[in-house]
């Protein structure tokens, strides 16, 4: 068999070498450097070829062996070589294919700048301020010492090799300033890197799926880093990755992965007995079975090779380099469609042209409930196995609730937060090893449950006979909270602002000044599958925060307890915030939100007119829109002898409005 010569620069180079040798076709990979060498799979029939090579040289090379093909799989910005390789390939009769990196565009490119030349962008550097993330390779570093200061404002990223790290030192790149770091890397590890060194700028090249460039890209956006991607590699004419493998797989009469066929097979409750017969009949006929290890060691009876892994990523990097295996299943615990690893994997296999069947089969939940003897089609079905999800808003609003549960004391901590929040009134029913020899299905109450033993994976059933009878609207009468002597946003102020807020189901939202968490406390049982992080600096009312979300049973709220904006900080990015008291911190604090997320919804409560005037500066400084200032007058009756009397509260100003995306005023004046 002839073999396929590939010039490997990149990841994608390695992989296809990786699924030469596990179909057992032959190849030569070529390699510019001894830590490129380093990189290449160690396997039958792969052979390593070191040294930097001209087009003469390369010629040579495709005459003197038995080449089927030429694979040129270097760095889009390898320009000069791949010319090279294409030319050499050209004269010496070999067909050409160009390896292309997997689409470099992305929706985050929107918000960076882009210069010709890392020369370019340091001019454009020049012209800023703050540290800089140089990611773009040792062999331009030097261009960076144009630069006044660049020996403590440039932090160096280059690769641990002893090339990269001694021409990066002799340009008086040293200590902090010069990290050397294998990539790529992820979104959080440059988000840290960013965070630790204070990155303000990271100028980085479009480097690909596969050189982390979305992770970068996220990273800094996350960090409030400015991007400066230098240049783009010219425009190509190549193949994709399948593509290419797929030539190669034809030219030596193998079937090549993007043909292949998949089954993503349900399981059931992992009693074999229940497998679907279509289950059955095609792990069976499969060749491989993949899969978790509960799952894999479930079907040893059927006899099949199998992998271990609940890695998707992991998952494909193994079918991709056993073209071998032509039917393979993964197996899939209960339902592939019900809270199932099937949902995330299900896309990357169509991404790669596989055909991918689905086999469903009988969720434990379903089991669970016939098992009881009760109708599921009035509950609703929920997991926290694994996964943040309100169970508490569930649980007060549906008579059954069924959820998978896993972890150890799964169950206890479910009936510690239960008892916690006020419902000790439930039924709990709890099954564990179901359909297998040892299930066992106990009822109690949570009180009742939670001193005895379970296994880490169980389901339950909860049953709240209390439950629907609850106000859907917000609203909650001021004398219903814990308040103290901290102020609080009363109701009717409170309804109209929460109005103008615009919750949805899932929001983030900041409240900030929280007090006693009237406002809070409402827009957690608003945005029940959301977060809501109430901020509060004073001491009694952060202990009053504490007992209203337990009275409310309002577990997606989180007491954040410090000044904002330092307290904000950390927190993820807000969709929504309220701002019932600033501190005198209020353009601040918009500023960060708006940082977070440019399009968050703010609504503002002002009662001082030196308050409602910074609110006012605050609308002229940022770019907002759907402003909306109003004024809220109201007065409650109060009943003195025989009269009712109307009794005056305080006017508050409410002020509402959306970021809009654009540039600060401060930023507009200072454009040329």
């Amino acid at each position: 068999m002839k073999q396929v010569l590939i010039f490997a620069g990149t990841t994608e180079g390695r992989r296809l070498a990786e699924c030469l040798a596990a179909a057992r076709i032959p190849a030569s990979v070529c390699v510019a450097t001894e830590y490129g060498e380093t990189l290449l799979p160690r396997a039958e029939g792969i052979t390593h070829l070191m040294g930097r090579l001209d087009e003469g040289q390369m010629e040579s090379l495709m005459k003197k062996e038995d080449f089927s093909c030429v694979v040129d799989a270097t760095h889009p910005y390898a320009v000069a070589v791949s010319e090279n390789i294409r030319k050499a390939a050209e004269k010496a009769g070999l067909a050409y294919l160009r390896l292309l990196r997997e689409n470099t565009g992305s929706q985050l490119e929107d918000e960076v700048e882009f210069a010709e030349s890392v020369r370019d962008a340091v001019s454009m550097l020049k012209r800023r301020t703050g540290n800089i993330l140089a990611s773009t390779g040792s062999k331009e570093l030097s261009e960076y010492t144009a630069l006044e200061d660049y020996k403590t404002r440039v932090y160096a990223r280059v690769l641990s090799t002893e090339e990269s790290v001694l021409a990066a030192s002799r340009l008086g790149f040293a200590g902090r300033n010069l990290i050397c770091m294998q990539g790529p890397f992820s979104e959080d590890m440059n988000y840290a890197t960013m965070k630790q060194y204070g990155i303000s700028w990271l100028v980085t090249k479009a480097s690909g799926k596969a050189g982390g460039y979305e992770e970068k890209l996220r990273a800094a956006k996350r960090a409030g880093a400015g991007v400066i991607v230098v240049g783009r590699p010219r425009e190509e004419d190549g193949l994709t990755f399948e593509e290419v493998k797929g030539r190669i797989f034809e030219m030596a009469g193998k079937m090549p992965a993007l043909h292949r066929k998949i089954a993503l097979v349900s399981m059931g409750t992992g009693d074999l007995s229940l497998l679907t017969k279509e289950a059955w009949d095609v792990l069976a006929e499969c060749d491989v079975i993949l899969g978790a290890k509960r799952m894999v060691e479930g079907l040893s009876a059927f006899g099949k090779p199998s992998f271990i892994s609940y890695k998707n990523e992991e998952l494909l990097e193994w079918l991709e380099v056993h073209p071998e295996y032509v039917r393979p299943a993964v197996a899939f615990s209960g339902d592939i469609g019900f809270y199932s690893g099937a949902k995330k994997l299900l896309p990357l296999l169509y991404g790669r042209g596989y055909t991918v069947r689905l086999i469903p089969g009988v969720s434990s939940l379903v089991y669970f409930a016939d098992r009881l003897g009760v109708s599921w089609d009035d509950g609703i079905f929920m997991s926290i196995h694994g996964r943040t999800e309100n169970l508490l808003q569930a649980v007060r609003t549906n008579r059954k609730v069924f959820t998978l549960l896993g972890g150890k004391d799964c169950v206890r901590e479910l009936c510690d937060t239960l008892l916690f929040y006020g419902f000790s009134g439930v039924t709990l029913t709890v099954g564990e090893e179901l359909s297998y020899e040892g299930e066992k299905i106990r009822t109690g109450s949570p009180e009742e449950l939670r001193e005895e033993a379970f296994e880490s994976l169980a389901v339950a059933l909860i049953e709240n006979p209390e439950a629907g009878d609850h106000v859907v609207t917000h609203g909650i009468p001021d004398e219903e909270f814990l308040r103290g002597k901290v102020p609080m946003t009363k109701l009717e102020v409170r309804a109209v602002s929460l109005s103008r807020m615009k919750l949805k189901r899932d929001s983030v939202i900041y409240d900030i000044g929280a007090g006693t968490g009237s406002v809070s406390v409402e827009a957690a049982l608003q945005a029940c599958d959301g977060t809501v992080y109430a901020i509060e600096k004073n001491e009694e009312a952060v202990s009053l925060l504490r007992e209203n979300k337990q009275k409310f049973a309002v577990p997606n709220m989180e007491i954040v307890e410090g000044l904002a904006p330092e307290a904000m900080e950390e927190l993820p990015a807000p969709t929504h915030a309220f701002i019932g008291g600033s501190s005198g911190n209020m353009r601040d604090i918009v500023r960060l939100i708006l940082k977070k997320n440019e399009k968050a919804r703010i609504v503002i409560n002002a009662i001082a007119l030196e308050t409602v005037a910074e609110a006012m500066e605050v609308l002229k400084e940022f770019p907002v829109e759907d402003v909306e200032v109003s004024q809220v007058t109201a007065s409650r009756g109060k009943r003195l002898g025989r009269y009712e009397m109307m009794m005056g509260m305080n006017p508050v100003y409410i002020i509402s409005f959306s970021g809009s995306g654009g540039k600060t005023e401060s930023e507009r004046k200072a454009e040329p």
